[in-house]
């Protein structure tokens, strides 16, 4: 394999990330007693647009980025990763797991000054989550009604039991909360309040100008007293990494999060005392490298074909040369992070063997003429520079066993509407994240009948109703070591089938100004409000 047609070589790559890894064992730094300092604005990279802002219809880092600022969910997690409420006080769940009850925070105001009530709750719950949220139509499957007695009470009732903990691990990402008033008549998903959102959040929307800049300007009615801190956040279009990092450098952004920019300028960054170079903060988002196979394609179809190109594909070399400390072999599609449901290695995989795979793709009728045998279009993601570096991996290594791969680029909306709408693709690389519980973003790569367009879910063309079934079980099943088992088998049957193959694990690295203040404190700080974030001088 010609290792030098690759984006950066390997002695680059291994040198970087392994100047990162030093600076990330202690990436905090100690600072005296200060008291935090109002206004000031905040820069933030924005790589890849995603066409929607409104978290409650997207679930995704690049949404949260700028609408979870924007927009309030009903829980998220503290310092130490538990539930701590935001727009809901308290909860509470009947003994049979079928009712949970939120009480909601009063005095809370949507931007535009219509009071927040249980009715957007009972709106957004049944209108968004459960028809058109990506992740949140499988998690909300089951979802019956949610009676409001009250404007501040929210009754969530289901067909079969929802474990109380699985919901609030969900909430963090799944629970943003749109106004009922704003998105009851009309197209949901074609209202022009998800490019101009409106929330009840610590920042006010102010501009969003395509390809450039969004801007948010401090909300003085917020609810939280004396939040928040800064006047204005402005995320910055820049696809570009290296102008990114030449930015960063000059002072003309704060922060560059989710591994944004190249490994080399990362490392840099890290030996710079104006930056730190850190997976803190990053905890409750841990990411696997996909392949995701679409099954309208004949030889894709067969499983011979899925692992064929999987046994041609050598990972370990590609993490050892090309990722180095910040990534290890993945198993499946719960990580080894998750210490609640992870089953173990003991699942079926897929190592390198490239005798094996050339075997089943003659096997599966496929054979070499002229040394190729059928040619297949790959979309990567470009969210990230790993994910490139995996593609053009992928492409040469399948060259290598008669199958030519022509990568296609686009850019974010581009590539999810292809993949996820349009579903013109092969293949496509990117990255699944992990948050806190399979039922929350990691089945729904799985289970059949996810809303068409739904980005990050099953799109594939491919239908198991053994799969669906475990599925429904492990998301209504109320004791834990009981969930932990039917977990295991999930795995271990998408493994035999192979529908998203996921063979490597990451935690992404954030690059931000040392001047700022609370930040990376909680484990999904990116995605969180900001609402007390500060710069020093």
């Amino acid at each position: 394999m010609d290792l030098t047609r690759l984006e950066i070589n390997r002695r680059t790559a291994l040198l970087t990330s392994a100047a990162i890894a030093a600076n990330v064992i202690n990436p905090m730094r100690a600072f005296a007693q200060e008291t935090p300092r109002k206004g000031g604005v905040f820069n933030v990279h924005y790589g890849a647009e995603q066409r929607q802002l409104n978290p409650s219809l997207q679930a995704s880092t690049g949404v949260y980025i700028i609408g979870g600022k924007i927009q309030e969910n009903l829980v998220d997690l503290d310092a130490n990763g538990q539930p701590v409420g935001v727009l809901a006080e308290s909860w509470e769940a009947a003994p049979d797991g079928k009712t949970i009850t939120f009480k909601l925070r009063k005095g809370v105001t949507w931007h535009d000054g219509k009071p927040f009530t249980s009715a957007d709750v009972e709106f957004t719950a049944l209108n968004m989550w459960k028809k058109i949220l990506n992740y949140g139509s499988t998690l909300q499957l089951f979802l019956t009604a949610v009676d409001t007695p009250d404007p501040q009470t929210a009754i969530f009732r289901y067909e079969r039991p929802m474990p109380l903990n699985l919901l609030l691990r969900a909430l963090p990402d799944l629970g943003y909360v749109s106004a009922k008033h704003l998105y009851e008549s009309g197209d949901i998903r074609q209202n022009p309040v998800n490019l101009a959102p409106v929330g009840t959040g610590p920042f006010k929307f102010v501009k969003y100008e395509r390809g450039q800049y969004i801007i948010a300007d401090r909300n003085p009615d917020y609810w939280r007293p004396n939040a928040p801190y800064l006047d204005r956040i402005v995320w910055k279009v820049i696809t570009d990494r290296a102008a990114a990092a030449a930015q960063m450098e000059a002072g003309e952004l704060h922060y560059s999060p989710f591994s944004g920019l190249t490994i080399s300028d990362m490392a840099r960054l890290g030996k710079d005392k104006r930056f730190i170079v850190s997976t803190k903060g990053n905890e409750g988002n841990a990411r696997t490298n996909t392949i995701e196979f679409n099954f309208r394609r004949k030889e894709l179809s067969d499983l011979r074909v899925r692992r064929a190109i999987a046994h041609a594909i050598n990972v370990p070399f590609f993490i050892d040369n090309f990722l180095g400390d910040f990534a290890k072999l993945g198993t499946g599609p719960i990580p080894s992070t998750s210490t609640d449901f992870y089953p173990g290695p003991d699942t079926p995989q897929y190592p390198y063997d490239k005798a094996k795979a050339i075997a089943l793709l003659d096997e599966a009728g496929f054979k070499a003429r002229g040394g190729n045998r059928f040619a297949l279009k790959l979309l990567p993601a470009p969210w990230g520079e790993d994910i490139s570096l995996w593609s053009t991996f992928v492409q040469q290594s399948l060259s290598e066993v008669g199958i030519q791969v022509d990568i296609v680029r686009n850019d974010g909306g581009g590539f999810l509407k292809q993949v996820y709408d349009d579903h013109a693709f092969d293949l496509a690389t990117g990255w699944h994240q992990y948050r806190n519980d399979p039922a929350v973003s990691t089945t729904v790569w799985y289970r059949s009948g996810q809303p068409k367009g739904a980005p990050w879910t099953n799109q594939w063309g491919w239908e198991d109703k053994t799969v669906d079934k475990t599925i429904d079980d492990a998301a209504t099943e109320v004791d834990p070591a009981k969930r932990k088992a039917l977990y295991a088998e999930f795995v271990k049957e998408v493994n035999t089938e192979l529908p998203v193959w996921m063979p490597i694990e990451q935690i992404f690295v954030t690059v931000i100004t040392a001047k700022a203040r609370n930040h990376s404190n909680t484990p999904r700080w990116g995605s969180t409000s900001w609402h007390d974030l500060w710069l020093s001088t």
